[in-house]
This record gives C-alpha cells, structure tokens and sequence, in this order.
C-alpha cells in the first residue's frame, strides 16, 4: 500500500534573494489542492500526514564557514522525516514524500540506512554534488544532496547519528543532469550509474530506468526533483535549465522504477511560480500515472 507524507521544508535552499523565503515549502499543500491527494486514495493509499520543519532563517551574515544553511533545523526535521518513513516502512507500506526541497534525502537516507541492502535511484536536472572537496561555496545542501547521500560532505549532515553513508555509491544511479553540470565528470567516476537527461531521449526512458534498477539493486529508494522535466514544461523550480525531459518521458522512467522501489520523495517545485495551478495540475497527473505501482513488486 503506498502512504503519502508531505515534508513541507525549504531549508536547504537558497533564498530567492536576500531575506526573503524559498517557496517549495508549500509544495505539499499545493498538489493536494491539485488533486494529488485525492488521486491516490482513489488507487488506495493512505495520507500519513506531514512532518513540519522548523522555521528557514536566511543567515547569509551570521553563519560559520562551516556550516549549511539551517544546519541545526535541517538535522531535526531530517531525524524526525526519517522517524515516520520508518514506521511506514515497518508496516509493509511504500512512503511517498511529498516535499520540500532535495534536502528531504536526508532523512530518507537515514531511514533506510537501518535497513539492510537498499540502493538509490536519483533523478534530478543537476548532479546535486558540490560537497566541501569541490567547492568553497557549501552551504545550501538541496545542490549537495546526493553527495551527503553517499558520504562526500561533511559528517554533520552525511554521517548523521553515525549512519552514513546512507546509501552505497555503487549502488546508486543518477539520472537526469543536463550536458553543462559542472559535476558530472566527478560522478561518473563515483556512482554506479549516471545518465544525462540527453541520453534518456535518445535511448529510451524504460531502458535507461531497467538499467538504473539493476545498480540499485532488488530494493531501493527513488528520489524525484521535478527540476529534471525541461523548463517548457515544468518552470515552477527554483533553477530550471533547457534540456530536460518531456512529461511523458518521466511518466515512463517512474513507470520502470517504482514497482522496486521502497519508498519515493518528489522535490523542488514551487507553488509561488505558479500562480493559477497549471503546473501543479499537470505535476499530479505525471506523479499518479508514474507512481501508481510504487512499491508493488515488494508487496507481491
């Protein structure tokens, strides 16, 4: 059965421009709004409700070199994020997390860390890999998730409660980065797998996702920023490039990969960039017909 848990955080993204607050915080209660919510209890799931974060404060002036943005904030919402997809996993339900920004791995990362043998298929427009041994400018951890997720980035948010890495790099598959990312050549030679969204249009998006799968292993958990659609089709993200995948693109890559998944996470949109609800409308038609089977491959 899959659940749906919203995670309405922005805490690991950038503000929009100084003192200001990202709007993917109310992504959650956007697509519920939509329909989002609706749809899927149609198809049987259960609403598990929300696990707020704390307050986004823009401390550009104040924080330490070391240290991300939220940092303190991030790590309790994380903890507790993971806490609840726990519980749903423990109970034979596939959890889909509807946040919120890529930081939301986090918590999806240390909640299977304490399972044994579970892998990450990762789709995103970026490689979300600036960590600290590539960069001088760390401090917005929705560009250094998937790092984080495999162990690159500093131990206060990729060895949380001493369960990092929480995923294998072998065992993780990335796709979605556009041709420029300025970190791909460096994933490459780290992650099991990766695959421009260039690749995905030419070869096919149920090849690209059965080889993806078969990194990530029997199990796994599959992360979404909707940042990976082409920004003709899906604008309302905080940085949306040309290149990027159609609609029907995605529904297919989510229709190969979510039977073996355990559990999901869809980030990054971003309400106050859509203004009357188109994009979070057609962003509830993509999600239901690509995650209707979440998770069923494990219940069978």
């Amino acid at each position: 059965m899959i659940t749906l848990l919203a995670a309405p955080s922005n805490l690991g993204l950038r503000p929009p421009e100084p003192g200001s607050v990202p709007g993917a915080a109310k992504a959650p209660e956007a697509l519920r709004e939509a329909g989002l919510f609706t749809r899927f209890a149609a198809l049987g799931a259960t609403d598990s409700g929300v696990v707020l974060a704390g307050r986004y404060v823009d401390d550009d002036e104040t924080r330490p070199a070391d240290r991300v943005r939220n940092e303190s904030a991030m790590i309790d919402h994380s903890r507790r994020l993971a806490a609840r997809i726990g519980a749903a996993l423990e109970r034979g339900e596939a959890p889909l997390v509807i946040g919120g920004d890529c930081a939301i791995l986090l918590g999806a990362g240390i909640a299977t860390a304490r399972r044994d043998g579970i892998g990450l298929v990762h789709i995103d427009g970026h490689t979300d890999f600036r960590h600290p041994g590539n960069s001088d400018e760390c401090a917005s951890v929705a560009g250094e998730a998937l790092a984080a997720a495999v162990g690159k980035h500093r131990p206060a948010i990729a060895d949380i409660d001493g369960l990092g890495p929480y995923f294998r790099a072998e065992r993780t598959a990335h796709i979605g980065h556009r041709a420029d990312d300025e970190e791909q050549e460096e994933v490459r030679g780290i992650l099991g797998r990766v695959t421009p969204a260039a690749d995905v249009l030419s070869l096919g998006a149920a090849r690209v996702g059965a080889e993806s799968a078969a990194v990530a292993g029997h199990a796994y958990w599959l992360q979404v920023d909707v940042d990976v659609l082409d920004p003709a089709v899906m604008p309302a993200v905080d940085s949306p490039d040309p290149g990027g995948l159609g609609a029907a693109d995605l529904i297919a890559l989510l229709r190969e990969l979510a039977p073996h998944a355990v559990g999901a996470s869809i980030t990054v949109f971003d309400p106050d960039l859509d203004p009357d609800g188109r994009y979070a409308r057609l962003l509830v038609d993509v999600l239901t017909e690509g995650f209707a089977e979440l998770g069923s491959a494990h219940r069978a």
